[in-house]
């Protein structure tokens, strides 16, 4: 079972909701209601904060990829 599974099983039915809520104003360009900050030291990788879960992204024109979904804790932008 890969990472974002196994984070989708543990969140409950709300916490899920609101996470699709949030990806689909990610992708459609309304982040102005998001917590969305840029990564120091790395080009275009933005994180968007929902509590203690994070999104992280690339920004690439008008394209957007998300590299993780991970719950906050200690290593969660060590790869950015």
């Amino acid at each position: 079972m890969d990472k974002l599974t196994k984070l989708l099983k543990k969140l409950s039915e709300k916490q899920r909701e609101y996470l699709e809520e949030v990806l689909y104003a990610l992708v459609s360009g309304k982040t102005s209601a998001l917590d969305i900050k840029k990564l120091k030291g790395v080009e275009e990788v933005y994180r968007v904060r929902l509590g203690d879960i994070r999104i992280i992204f690339q920004k690439n024109g008008g394209d957007i990829r998300v590299l993780e979904i991970s719950r906050r804790d200690d290593s969660t932008y060590r790869n950015y």
